[in-house]
Formats: C-alpha cells, sequence, structure tokens
C-alpha cells in the first residue's frame, strides 16, 4: 500500500443552512450528497424507519442512533489513522468495540487489496450540484475506487444498502467530473458488532448505473428545494 498524490482534494468547511448540511467549496456552498440521499430517500424506506423507530421506542431509537454514530466515527478515526501511517492516540476516548470492527476491516477488506491511495477523507464537489466526504479514494483490486468504511448492528444483504452505493457513485461522479477520471467502481467496507466483515463491491455496467440512479435522485433534490 503505497501513497500516489496526484490529486489535490481541497480544504472545506461546512454549514447547516434550512436544517440540511452543506460544504463551502471553491466559492460555492454545496448540498452534502448524503443530505440529498436522505431527502429523497423512497417513501417505503422512510416508512420503514418510522416503523422500527414506533417499535422500539422514540427514546431507545435514539439511544441506539447515537450509539452507531459515536461507534462509527471512532471506527473511522482508527481507519483513517492506519491508512495515514498514525497512530491512534489521539481519539478521544478508547472503544474496544470499534478498534476490533476497524481491524476486522483492515484484515479483510484493505491488507493487500488498497494498494495505492489518492486520498483519505477527501473532499469532493460536483460544481452547482453537491459535495462530500468519501472515506477513500485509489486503486483497490487493480483499479481505481471510491471506498466507504460502515459499521452495522447486524450483517445486510446488498439489496438493503442502496443508499450506500448511490452514496459511493455520486463521489465517483464529482471525482469523475472535477479530476476528469474515470472511476466506475464502488466499495463498501462493512462490519457489524458481532465482527462479521462484509465487502460489497460494484464495478462496471452495475456501477454505471448506480451513477444514473444516483445523478436522478440529485436532479429530483433540486425539484424538490424549488417548491419549498
Amino acid at each position: 500500500m503505497r501513497w500516489n498524490k496526484i490529486y489535490n482534494y481541497p480544504k472545506s468547511s461546512r454549514s447547516i443552512i434550512n436544517g440540511m448540511r452543506y460544504y463551502s467549496i471553491d466559492n460555492e456552498k454545496l448540498p452534502s450528497c448524503t443530505e440529498i440521499l436522505e431527502l429523497t430517500k423512497p417513501e417505503k424506506d422512510k416508512e420503514a424507519l418510522r416503523k422500527w423507530q414506533a417499535d422500539v421506542g422514540k427514546e431507545e431509537s435514539q439511544r441506539i442512533s447515537n450509539e452507531a454514530t459515536s461507534r462509527g466515527s471512532a471506527m473511522h478515526k482508527i481507519l483513517e489513522n492506519f491508512l495515514t501511517n498514525r497512530l491512534n492516540g489521539d481519539l478521544l476516548e478508547k472503544d474496544d468495540l470499534a478498534e476490533k470492527m476497524a481491524n476486522e476491516i483492515i484484515e479483510h477488506g484493505i491488507k493487500e487489496k488498497f494498494t495505492e491511495i489518492y486520498g483519505v477523507e477527501a473532499t469532493l464537489w460536483y460544481p452547482q450540484k453537491f459535495s462530500g466526504t468519501c472515506d477513500a479514494v485509489g486503486i483497490y483490486s487493480g483499479a481505481e475506487a471510491i471506498l466507504d468504511f460502515k459499521n452495522s448492528r447486524s450483517p445486510k444483504k446488498k439489496e438493503w444498502i442502496t443508499s450506500y452505493l448511490l452514496q459511493v457513485a455520486l463521489y465517483s461522479l464529482a471525482h469523475n467530473k472535477v479530476f476528469n477520471s474515470n472511476i466506475t467502481k464502488g466499495v463498501i467496507l462493512m462490519c457489524s458488532t458481532d465482527l462479521t466483515f462484509q465487502k460489497f463491491e460494484v464495478e462496471g455496467q452495475e456501477f454505471i448505473k448506480l451513477q444514473e440512479d444516483a445523478m436522478k435522485r440529485v436532479d429530483l433534490f433540486y425539484e424538490m428545494v424549488s417548491k419549498r
């Protein structure tokens, strides 16, 4: 695994506008792609979330969400430190489970597969459309790819993580637009709390279809915003 800084990923600042996260990049304020995907989520997915919240209760659902967010942040920091060759000592609080989950991703999803790193926590943007920060980008299993790291309470089926796949598709579109690259591969590296590692790798025509579907969600977002 080696670094190859062939792209200059910019710094960015974040702000909240009308309750949504925006990035300030290149003199533009652009909505986060995660916010776009959340707002344009199919109604059946929104209903499934509402049902889960009703089943477990408001306080418990909030506790679970907060716990997942905290664990995810710790896991991401460990992975970032590994990829940038830094020690893990700068974590504010040690999270043994997050560390174990990160190590599963390192051992089974990164080592000997992620051979060339272009960037980690790389700010990406599609001018006049959207922005975001991808976990990593570089050469994965022989091809340029966008990588995203996820934590979960339980193992997932591919059809359950459409939003994650659309997210990496949007990152790739932004990268291709700004840097004139041709990334047609996305990789989700996931570990659940029972330490089950999963890899979801999409490329070629399947990924191109994801890119098309993702851009349709962006168009829908701007239609919805214009009607507010």
